[in-house]
């Protein structure tokens, strides 16, 4: 073979070889890419499975929690299962709430019958200085809730000291229900003492005045014997406010050698019966006070035939709302002042900083994991929502916001309206957030600056927090003894020496070893 034929031929082996390499190249490719799409195709069949999973399985749905709530009433016509109000609550909450509503004068009697029957609700307001709620708390019939409320966001902000008020032996049993501490006021018929030509009582004098001209000289001006001065309740604590002012002790009080007594044991207490003692004969006071229900305290002044009442400076709002319905106008019907000054200086009974707790029952809540569920929806009620709901109704339905104030679209003629709401304010503690107020309107700004002035003038009770044992076994019994006694005393069924002779049977009832209890922790606590 020439040299020009062995050329071709190598260049032909050359070409054939680069081809073949293509070729393998151009394989190796392809295999790669089929790899690489079937590795693709695994994921996304994946994924797609993962999305399947995910649509598939359907969201938790957490039942509602079953709740029974007994709490006091002040008024007859109450919610019911049709109310808007509980309903949204139990939205709010993802509850289904029954509500169980007690007169205010027959509550004590139905708290202790209730607790003596073992068969309690979920929720349910005690008096926390009640002998048979302290026995039943120490008898583990209700949970001790202090080691949880760090967990919640409202709870968690309640105030250690009215905590440790509100406790038994230390432990939280209950959730306190705030209240301002300086509440207490004089509510007066405003016109009335116009008419009578006097001013705010500024001395206890100056106040059993008020009250005999509202008798005697014609408030009203109709030409009838038919007013009286002050309203009182079978309610006492028109009684224990006023006693204060007399100097008597906010129920336990240092004798001035460093011990501490019981109101009823003091000088000053003997004064204070007296005067109200007083104030019976000469008929400036209701005879009935002794068996009227709490339930229409009001009404008297509302319908115009007693000019006074001692109670809650806020009641006076509530009364002027009523006569203003009858007859409406720019001015109040109703004026509110401080406490009177007495012997012993400028004085007033506090609030403890609650009225009463909301205790959560073992046997009805039986496993922590309830207790949970329950203790969330107790938070939820301090909700800002939840203080305008249950405070005031339904927004648009029962109130509107104005200037960042609440305003009642209600007057008392709605009855209807207002059995939606009655009530449901039992079950707040108003712990954490403050909600917006009533508008101030010139009682309402009245209400305030008296609630304000009295921080200055409350006298404590220096053994608030103390639980005696002797209490606890006794306290119903002996607090029977005195409460009886100062009824039967101002009605002029017992006179000096039966009222001692009250006392000695409450000292040898258990008094004496309650004021030993008292004392022995009393001087611990220092």
């Amino acid at each position: 073979m020439n040299a020009q034929g062995k050329g071709l031929r190598k260049i032909l082996v050359v070409l054939l070889a680069t081809v073949m390499m293509l070729s393998l190249l151009a394989a190796c490719a392809n295999g790669n890419e089929a790899n690489s799409n079937t590795n693709q195709s695994k994921e996304v069949a994946n994924e797609d499975k993962k999305t399947t999973d995910t649509e598939v399985k359907e969201p938790e749905v957490v039942k509602p929690l079953k709740l029974s709530i007994m709490v006091p009433s002040f008024k007859t016509e109450l919610p019911d299962d049709s109310s808007p109000v509980i309903q949204a609550l139990e939205a709010y909450t993802n509850t289904d709430v029954t509500m169980q509503f007690v007169p205010n004068s027959s509550y004590p009697d139905k708290m202790n019958i209730t607790l003596a029957s073992g068969q309690l609700p979920s929720i349910m307001v005690v008096d926390r200085n009640s002998a048979s709620y302290i026995n039943a708390a120490r008898s583990g019939a209700f949970w001790e809730l202090g080691p949880y409320l760090a967990d919640y966001p409202n709870l968690s902000q309640a105030n250690p000291i009215v905590l440790n008020n509100s406790s038994v032996d230390g432990k939280t049993y209950g959730i306190y229900r705030g209240r301002t501490l300086g509440r207490m006021g004089v509510s007066i018929n405003k016109d009335w003492m116009q008419n009578v030509g006097l001013g705010a009582p500024k001395t206890i004098d100056e106040f059993y005045n008020l009250l005999k001209a509202f008798k005697e000289n014609d408030p009203d001006k109709n030409n009838k014997a038919d007013t009286y001065g002050i309203v009182i309740t079978k309610y006492a604590g028109p009684w224990d406010i006023m006693q204060v002012w007399f100097g008597a002790p906010n129920k336990w009080g240092d004798d001035g050698s460093g011990k501490l007594v019981p109101t009823h044991l003091t000088p000053e207490y003997l004064e204070a019966l007296k005067f109200f003692r007083k104030l019976y004969e000469e008929g400036l006071v209701n005879e009935d006070f002794a068996v009227m229900d709490p339930a229409v305290w009001n009404d008297p002044i509302i319908n115009g035939k007693a000019g006074v009442m001692v109670d809650v400076a806020d009641a006076s709002r509530r009364i002027d709302s009523k006569m203003q319905e009858k007859a409406k106008r720019d001015d109040p019907y109703i004026d509110v002042f401080q406490a009177p000054v007495g012997p012993k200086g400028h004085r007033d009974m506090p609030t403890s900083g609650y009225a009463n707790v909301l205790a959560v029952s073992k046997s009805t809540v039986k496993t922590e994991e309830e207790l949970t569920r329950v203790l969330e929806f107790l938070d939820k009620l301090n909700d800002i929502e939840m203080q305008l709901l249950l405070g005031y109704g339904i927004e648009g339905r029962h109130y509107e916001m104005v200037d960042g104030f609440v305003k009642p679209l209600t007057t008392p003629d709605d009855v209807a309206l207002i059995k939606e709401f009655e009530a449901m304010n039992q079950a707040l503690m108003f712990i954490g957030p403050v909600a917006p107020s009533l508008e101030l309107t010139v009682i309402n700004k009245k209400i305030m600056e008296v609630q304000l002035a009295n921080v200055d003038i409350v006298v404590g009770n220096p053994a608030e927090p103390f639980v005696s044992e002797v209490y606890a076994q006794k306290g119903q019994q002996l607090d029977n003894i005195i409460a009886d006694a100062r009824i039967k005393y101002i009605v002029g069924q017992i006179d000096d020496a039966g009222l001692q002779k009250e006392i000695e049977l409450w000292r040898t009832t258990g008094g004496d070893e309650y004021i030993a209890e008292i004392n022995k922790m009393y001087e611990e606590s220092k």
